[in-house]
């Protein structure tokens, strides 16, 4: 690092040369960094400049203060690194960091070695941002992190003071500090290190001087608002009316009550596409927005320009078909070269005469003949000896209690227990003499004992899973203490708890009192030792099943002359036993195996060791001990407690023997505590590792060494080996090498071979890694009650390599990973439980745990109590990473950690993470023995509910399977020639039509209805008193309704107005501001009347105006409008003061209130000259916030009318009910021109009412006995959600929907299958067909293409292949086929209309197997949009364009949606096979990823698909990432538990990794009023940082 106030580019030459030539040693590995900052210090202390007081000594690199001294930065004084030292080692000994026995100096030393190697690539990794209400837990503020930027070696050595700003973390503090008063809060926050804080200097720092990765402090600039930008971009001056008082448009309305149109950019359509597309999406690296949010996804984008690991011929190539290949193996894979293995013989079994013949009568031996020798020993809780129990009162109790058992626990005719029966041991750790009893109790009685755990709660972690233990070994009683049974949960009535999964269990209490003694003649039963079984041990599997492994009374007996032999152990020695006494080592040593050689054992429970973790050495030393039996964290205690005794010697011990001594970690706790104890008497060749598993028992123990001998060698394996499955002796690489000692050799009287782990059991080479298999007489017979499972471990017969078995017997699976060394001794390097297999390399879950741990987990990770997994994500395993996080871990200490563990695994595993969590202390599921329960973590995990309070994803680096991004093909093939070759493929081309409008049957009727106006008038004279439309208010009352002869009047009082006013001449737009209903209807014929264009609007919201007013204002501004005709209400409204806020109210138009006009009579009624003549214009915003406004002709009018006529067969007797917007589009054209056209009663229903009364729709539907409905999705979507559960309160109020025979859904969009089919379903029991609902279509250029009407078949439902539809290929799969997506035809397509499916980039005609942009050719396309300059080259392409081969005669519009048109089985009115349109989605919002088309519907419906708690999401892409917005139904603290699910499913469906997923309140994502998701507008929020989101990840 540049010492600050050095200027690097002004040093002399040799100088600015030796940095240079320091940096490359330094990327290259020659020099450690320590090393590095000493030379460079070196260096430049010549031409340092005093000015060093002012700030802090830099860390390197994001390095805290805090780690290890071999790590830390030499500038930090040598006091203060030793004081740091103390301060550590206080902590340890409480025992604060407690599973350190993962602890490895060496492994410590390797991790910081290569973290140090990564600080040269100076990875800045975005911190998560996150809302402070969801997590007090952390006390730091909410700030961007000293990120160090990615700027390239070279650079960052010699680039001087500007490159050096941004890759400190000081200079970062500083900044802050000097910058701006605001952030120094902040800053004082992060300056947690325990530096002081410096004087504040008043440095004037001009805003430029932060360094491009961080944005300046809050509130030091407004932000340009993303509306005067677009308003620069569409050439408009943005009127101040449309900013926010501070120049920011004003955040949505957080109530999805008012549904708000918003265009995002306020681009105005008549820009090209392009333009506006551009203006939108391509802002890529160079991004000027000031946002925090910007500024990282930018420091992503940088961190994403990393290559990953394989090279490009790993990649998975996309064939269509079949998403993933099989990658294609790297010819560099270490291979193993070795012979096939041999079976490795253990030394015979002797046979001594005095060997008892079964195990019980050893102590029916012992307790005759030495009666008074001391048997067990047991502590309380502090250490002390409790009361020890003799051979003779052991062997009496068991007598008493399997007398009991047989005699005394049911009447005399009908016993409860029968020899052979499972009984369940319930004792706790500190209790061992009842266990015993119990126990040897049960092996007289012939009963078998299954021991398990005392249970704690109703949840406890596992808790199902023992109870399908006691379930599959048939067990109904249960022995227990009294003392124990006073402890276990109760129910309110005093009955013991039924435990979640467990079978219903009888409870007897096996203390002295209650045992009754038995008869003089009666004599326990004590057969010589057979195959039955005599105990069943239970065993937790990987996916956290718990299996009882049945040991069969001759194996038992075995096995403890096995041990005996191999221990040596002799009769009256001394044993200490810490381990837990139910099973294992415990068990088989320090019950059976002691009993049988009248060993005095002393057991020293867990919670002892708590309280005094010297208390076993101090037993020792007491007893005399011959023998110690630990796990290395006892030896890990124990040094860590030595000093508080002095005189302790550990020389009487002859065999230490290490529980756990096939974990790789043991090696250094072994030679740790070798080190402390050797002062204290502990000889060298005493230390005894061994391996053992729940099936095979004891695999092998070393036995004790002769003084003096050479103690045996240590392998030193490559990582990348093992993680081939390779045996590979490690020189070069220090930092990836694990270090194993062996456990010694195989059992007397046993055999082991090592086979593959997976797939047939073949011999492994004598250089590969497999599985350790065993066959001896002392070992696991089976899985009780499960010999399904039994046979795949119990009776494994090896084969050699040509798949011949090697011989007839048959061996057991230990689950241990391992391979025979030199001199036959063997090595164990990990379990097969914490295999995890990822892109065919092994990684064991252990070493990952130790990695993390070496991380110094001091300031972050909770007594060490990290959990290693994986979850299968597409097609591969995925590491998880879950830790627990101290209370007092800072946010910034936690993401410090997270992002150098990702590094250090990365570089010494060769594997990257793909998930990295924090959760709260304390909050992880637990093993009995306090351990972390993994897979219940994992099902926590993957069910979300595991609520961490940091999370990283890692995806980018980890799934290195995606599929090849597709290369566009150019198009090089004439565009005739894919027609022919369509044609030869007998492929249709892609169109279909509505029917003929058929021939004008009378003249009359089309000089009436040439004009609406016109008609109107004429139904006024003709038919005066016809009722036209009905106005129902939320009570269901009408409140309104106009006749033909009143609709009339009332257009002519508002012509007339128009009329009078000077300044308002024909043609000119007025528009119309009203709500829903008539008025809005009189407004638009009154301006028909005046020769006026109206142009209706929808009015502001007077609960939201700062967010609805702009858009109202912008309307009205880019159609110049003269005039706007408004209600009194909303004339005060606009004039208000609250509206003032939003936008200039001086310059509103002429505003002409219609409430109470004069009752006048225009002098004349215009008529239009021409058909051609514009009659209205129609403004919408489109999803992608284009403001875009169509002109509709008279004769377009006219064309659409008849056309929607002939195919809702309208007449005059017909009644329609309408609950839709009336504003823009179809709904407009249903509300206000249908009926005066056709002559149908329109019963008006607002939508708002729905609100207020939600069942006012379906009601009015039953009430009026309608026949043909149209609604729009927003209400569809209020009565599923609102009335889902009321059906049956609405039945008893009579509502009955039977008579409805059409309930159409007006949209622009892509038809919601599932909402139209929940709807059919939950309203069936009201009545409703299932065949009613369908839906409508139309788009800018064309209001309405298809619309359900009576006739026609029902709409058609396709399932299409969603990897096929990426490529823009359409292939029908059968329902419910992976992949598959269900499509609804869009209804039938209206007369007149005429679709083709094109190409959107060559313009050429395409078959119907593809997916191409919907072009249409109708009477009543619009003429074009409204612009304020006209760029008719523009309008021609979307109004007016042309085939570029086919037929290239016929003028098309472009709809701008993708579609496909498929011929079905069914036939249409005129008897032809009927065509049906189906939209697939908006081409503006489609997502290009990868070379492949998606539409973010789809990936939306997955999402929230992926947790209960996502209510609606949203996707967009900005620069080519994928950000997911998703509304957090649930509580706060779930929201980072979406993280990983959301990521989890987008890449599982859709093959895609998330770049940002941001989770927000609900009712954040704008949708706008016809129900459509409003992305752009999201998009432009999330990037100006206005969303407020509860978290916002960056996926790495």
């Amino acid at each position: 690092m540049a010492e600050r106030g050095v200027d690097v580019s002004a040093l002399p030459a040799e100088v600015r040369e030796q940095l240079a030539e320091l940096d490359l040693e330094l990327s290259e590995g020659d020099i450690t960094q320590k090393g590095y900052e000493k030379k460079r210090a070196k260096l430049l202390a010549p031409y340092i400049i005093q000015a060093q007081n002012l700030a802090p000594p830099p860390q390197y690199d994001g390095q805290d203060p805090g780690l290890s001294s071999a790590a830390a930065p030499s500038n930090a004084s040598s006091s203060s690194s030793s004081s740091r030292h103390r301060r550590t080692r206080r902590s340890h000994r409480g025992g604060g960091t407690r599973d350190e026995r993962y602890r490895s100096d060496i492994h410590t030393e390797a991790v910081q070695a290569a973290l140090a190697k990564h600080k040269e690539e100076k990875m800045a990794l975005p911190m998560p941002t996150k809302r402070r209400s969801t997590y007090v837990q952390s006390p730091i503020d909410n700030c961007t992190p000293p990120d160090s930027s990615s700027s390239s070696d070279e650079e960052g050595g010699v680039s001087g003071e500007s490159g050096e700003q941004q890759q400190s973390p000081d200079s970062w503090m500083n900044s802050s500090i000097h910058g701006s008063s605001t952030s120094s809060s902040s800053a004082s926050s992060t300056m947690s290190h325990g530096e002081s804080r410096p004087p504040q200097a008043p440095q004037p720092q001009s805003q430029q001087q932060f360094p491009p990765q961080y944005p300046p402090p809050p509130h030091s600039q407004s932000q340009p608002s993303a509306l005067a930008e677009a308003f620069a971009h569409a050439r408009l001056d943005p009127p101040a009316s449309a900013l926010g008082s501070d120049g920011a448009p004003q955040a949505q309305a957080r109530s999805r009550g008012s549904r708000v149109d918003l265009p995002s950019n306020a681009v105005v359509r008549g820009m090209s596409r392009g333009q506006s597309r551009s203006s939108m999406m391509e802002t890529a690296d160079g991004v000027p927005v000031s946002s925090r949010v910007s500024t990282k996804i930018q420091q992503l984008l940088n961190t994403l320009k990393r290559p990953k690991r394989p090279p490009l011929s790993e990649f998975f190539m996309d064939d269509q078909e079949e998403i993933v290949e099989v990658t294609r193996p790297d010819p560099n894979t270490p291979k193993p070269e070795g012979r096939q293995i041999i079976p490795v013989k253990g030394e015979p079994l002797g046979v001594v005469s005095n060997w008892p013949p079964a195990l019980q009568a050893a102590l029916a031996r012992w307790g005759a003949t030495q009666g008074k020798s001391p048997a067990l020993t047991a502590l309380d809780i502090t250490g002390k000896p409790l009361y020890t129990l003799t051979y003779g009162k052991l062997w009496s109790r068991s007598v008493k209690l399997a007398y009991t058992l047989l005699n005394k626990l049911g009447t005399k005719s009908e016993q409860i227990l029968k020899p052979g029966d499972r009984v369940a041991l319930v004792y706790p750790n500190s209790d061992p003499g009842m266990f015993w009893v119990a126990f040897y109790g049960c092996l007289l009685a012939e009963v078998i004992p299954v021991p398990i755990e005392v249970p704690l709660s109703r949840k406890d972690a596992g808790s199902s899973q023992v109870g399908f233990l006691l379930g599959s070994c048939g067990v109904s009683l249960a022995l227990t203490s009294e003392i124990c049974l006073k402890g276990l949960p109760k129910t309110p009535t005093g009955e013991i708890l039924q435990f979640k999964g467990w079978p219903r269990l009888k409870w007897v209490i096996t203390d002295s009192k209650y045992l009754t003694k038995p008869s003089k003649d009666w004599q326990p039963h004590i057969p010589t030792a057979n195959t039955d079984t005599a105990y069943i041990e239970y065993k937790a599997s990987k996916e956290g099943t718990v299996m009882g492994v049945a040991v069969s009374k001759v194996a038992m007996l075995t096995h403890c002359q096995a041990l005996t032999q191999a221990c040596n152990y002799c009769e009256g020695e001394t044993l200490v036993n810490v381990l837990d006494f139910k099973k294992d080592m415990g068990l088989w040593h320090g019950v059976l195996t002691s009993v049988m050689n009248r060993i005095h054992t002393i057991s020293v429970p867990y919670a002892v060791m708590k309280a005094c973790p010297l208390s076993w050495v101090q037993r020792v030393h007491i007893h005399k001990a011959r023998v110690a039996l630990v796990k290395c964290r006892d030896l890990h205690w124990a040094m860590m407690a030595h000093r508080e005794q002095r005189d302790i010697t550990l020389a009487s011990l002859r065999m230490l023997i290490v529980a756990d001594g096939a974990n790789p970690w043991s090696v250094s706790s072994c030679d740790a505590f070798l080190n402390v104890f050797q002062a204290h008497g502990l000889k060298p060749e005493v230390i005894c590792p061994c391996a053992t598993s729940p099936e095979a028992m004891t695999v092998a123990i070393r036995r004790p060494g002769v003084p003096g001998a050479p103690l045996p060698a240590r392998a030193v394996l490559s990582m990348t080996g093992l993680s081939h499955g390779v045996i590979r002796v490690n020189t070069e690489d220090k930092n990836s090498a694990l270090t194993v000692q062996d456990v010694g050799h195989v059992m007397p009287g046993a055999l082991m071979c090592i086979v593959k782990p997976d797939g047939p059991p073949m011999l492994c080479k004598t250089d590969e890694i497999g599985e350790i298999v065993v066959n001896s007489r002392a070992g696991g017979t089976m899985y009780y009650g499960l010999p399904g499972v039994t046979k795949n471990t119990f009776e494994v017969i090896p084969v050699n390599a040509s798949g011949a078995p090697i011989g007839e017997i048959p061996f057991v699976r230990s689950g241990l990973l391992g391979f025979v060394g030199p001199g036959s001794l063997i090595f164990v390097v990990g379990k097969n439980e914490g295999l995890l297999m990822v892109s065919r390399r092994r990684h064991n879950a252990d070493d990952l745990v130790a990695t993390a741990l070496a991380v110094e987990p001091v300031k972050t990770v909770y007594r060490g109590r990290i959990a290693v997994f994986s979850v299968t994500v597409f097609y591969d395993e995925r590491i998880v990473i879950v830790a627990e996080q101290r209370p007092d871990a800072s946010e910034e200490d936690s993401f410090q950690w997270m992002s150098r563990v990702l590094q250090a695994i990365d570089s010494i595993h060769q594997v990257g993470l793909y998930c990295l969590a924090l959760v709260p202390a304390n909050t992880l599921p637990k093993t009995p023995l306090g351990g972390i329960h993994i897979s219940e973590t994992k099902q926590l995990f993957l069910e979300g509910s595991l609520h961490p309070c940091n999370i990283l994803m890692c995806p980018h680096t980890c799934v290195t399977n995606m599929p090849k991004p597709r290369q566009k093909q150019p198009v090089g093939v004439g565009p005739a020639s894919i027609m022919v070759g369509n044609l030869v493929a007998g492929k249709r081309i892609a169109q279909a039509a509505g029917r003929d409008l058929g021939m004008i049957e009378d003249q009359d009727l089309v000089r009436k209805h040439q004009f609406l106006a016109e008609a109107l008038q004429w139904r006024a004279q003709t038919d005066p008193d016809h009722v036209l439309y009905v106005l129902l208010n939320a009570k269901g009352v009408a409140v309104c309704t106009a006749t033909c002869v009143q609709l009339h009047k009332r257009a002519e009082k508002i012509a007339a107005a128009l009329m009078e006013r000077s300044g308002i001449n024909t043609g000119e737009n007025v528009v119309l501001l009203y709500p829903p209903g008539i008025d809005l209807i009189a407004a638009f014929y009154g301006c028909l009347y005046a020769g006026c264009i109206p142009v209706t609007v929808r009015p502001p919201h007077p609960q939201n105006l700062s967010a609805t007013l702009p858009t109202v204002r912008m309307i009205i501004d880019v159609s110049k409008a003269a005039c706007i005709l408004t209600t009194q209400v909303l004339v005060k409204i606009l004039r208000s003061k609250e509206a003032s806020a939003s936008v200039n109210i001086k310059t509103w138009p002429i505003i002409i209130d219609t409430d109470d006009l004069p009752r006048k009579r225009p002098p004349t009624i215009y008529k239009p000259p021409s058909a051609e003549m514009i009659a209205y214009l129609d403004f919408s915003v489109s999803t992608t916030g284009m403001l875009t406004g169509v002109k509709i002709s008279h004769a377009a009018v006219s064309a659409l009318c008849r056309s929607i006529k002939l195919q809702c067969e309208l007449y005059s007797s017909r009644q329609i009910a309408i609950c839709l917007d009336p504003y823009c589009g179809l709904g407009f054209v249903l509300w206000c021109l249908a009926s005066v056209y056709s002559g149908h009663q329109s019963i008006l229903i607002p939508p708002l009412e729905l609100e207020s009364s939600l069942s006012l729709w379906l009601s009015t539907l039953s009430q009026y006995r309608i026949r043909d409905t149209f609604c729009s999705y927003s209400v569809m979507e209020l009565c599923t959600k609102g009335l889902g559960g009321q059906t049956e309160i609405l039945k008893t109020r009579g509502v009955n929907l039977s008579c409805v025979r059409s309930c159409v859904v007006i949209a622009e969009e892509r038809p919601r299958l599932a909402l139209t089919q929940s709807f059919s379903k939950l309203f069936k029991d009201l009545g409703l067909s299932s065949r009613a609902v369908s839906t409508a279509f139309g788009s800018r250029v064309n209001l309405a293409i298809c619309l359900q009407g009576t006739t026609g078949p029902d709409p058609s439902i396709v399932y299409v292949d969603m990897k096929s539809l990426r490529h823009d290929r359409v292939r029908l799969v059968e329902r419910g086929a992976p992949q598959s997506l269900p499509l609804m035809e869009s209804g039938t397509i209206l007369p007149g209309v005429r679709v083709i499916i094109v190409n959107p980039e060559t313009r050429g005609p395409l078959g119907d197997s593809h997916l191409g942009e919907i072009w249409i050719n109708s009477p009543h396309t619009a003429t074009g949009y409204y612009t304020i300059y006209g760029e008719e080259s523009l309008q021609a392409d979307h109004f007016n364009t042309k085939l570029s081969f086919g037929d290239p005669q016929t003028l098309w519009a472009r709809t701008g949606y993708l579609g496909f048109v498929k011929r079905t089985e069914l036939t249409d009115s005129s008897g032809d096979r009927h065509d049906a349109l189906f939209v697939v989605g908006s081409l503006d919002e489609t997502l290009e990823l990868r070379g492949l088309r998606y539409h973010p519907i789809d990936i939306e419906t997955s999402v929230c698909r992926a947790h209960r708690g996502i209510g609606e999401s949203a996707v967009f892409t900005w620069t080519n990432l994928l950000v997911v917005v998703s509304e957090l139904c649930g509580s706060e603290q779930d929201a980072l538990d979406l993280v990983p699910l959301i990521t989890n499913v987008v890449l599982e469906e859709h093959h895609l990794i998330v770049g940002v997923v941001v989770i927000v309140d609900p009712g954040v994502i704008p949708i706008n009023s016809r129900g459509e998701k409003q992305r752009m507008h999201l998009r432009d929020s999330f990037l100006a940082d206005q969303l407020d989101p509860i978290y916002v990840a960056y996926n790495m």
